[in-house]
């Protein structure tokens, strides 16, 4: 499973030792010598870590204060890379979950990825949509009942597809069985979002622990057939 990651800055040294040090550990590398052109990229791309030049970088620390802002990388593992100027303390304030000090090491990096690593897997697995075309029922507090299709699943909800009119109740069950098995799932929900035109979005709540470690299984599965299909 390839890992993405953006490094968001000019210091040619530190991209000279980053680069190869997270490729050993299946991690791509997109780099961005301008915190504006980083900035850019980051609200059009989802990256699983981001990597920024906080001190040597014109811009890098208002990068690193936007990043939980950012719809679609508020939850990236983040890495601030300093240099004298912004203390751990400030860049752990800013955001940053993990520090790197220059100069920069293959060592000191491969420890610190290392230490990291589990944690963007999991925001790639959290993150990752999985298409599918199940039957999906839906059941409401009121007792009435609707019969859907899903098309993509995720640890935290579904995207379906359904004929008629769907009203924004709590859903008390949301019933299917994970393709490919005989794991039925009954999670409650709620609609996130719905288009008027028989799309519409379901946010999971209150997942079983078990049904859980099922869920994040399957799709891991999923994510790692995927991953090996474009290597």
């Amino acid at each position: 499973m390839n890992l993405e990651s953006l490094l968001v800055c000019r210091d040619a040294d530190v991209v000279r030792v980053l680069r190869p040090t997270l490729e050993k550990l299946a991690i791509e590398v997109e780099v961005s010598a301008a915190a504006r052109s980083g900035a850019e990229i980051l609200t059009s791309a989802k990256f699983d870590a981001v990597i920024v030049d906080c001190d040597d970088l014109q811009g890098g620390v208002d990068v690193l204060r936007s990043l939980r802002q950012n719809a679609s990388n508020k939850t990236s593992v983040s890495f601030a890379i300093l240099n004298g100027k912004t203390t751990t303390q400030q860049a752990f304030e800013m955001g940053a979950n993990f520090v790197l000090q220059k100069p920069i090491t293959a060592a000191g990096t491969l420890r610190c990825f290392n230490t990291a690593l589990s944690f963007m897997v999991r925001e790639k697995r959290r993150y990752f949509r999985c298409p599918v075309e199940m039957p999906v029922k839906l059941q409401f507090n009121q007792g009435e009942e609707m019969k859907a299709i899903a098309t993509n699943l995720s640890e935290g909800g579904m995207a379906i597809h359904f004929e008629g009119t769907l009203a924004k109740n709590i859903i008390s069950k949301v019933h299917f069985t994970l393709p490919g098995t005989k794991v039925a799932m009954e999670p409650k929900g709620e609609i996130a979002w719905a288009d008027g035109l028989g799309r519409a979005g379901i946010r999971f709540q209150d997942l079983p622990e078990s049904s859980r470690a099922q869920m994040e299984q399957w799709i891991l599965q999923r994510l790692e057939k995927v991953s090996s299909s474009i290597r």
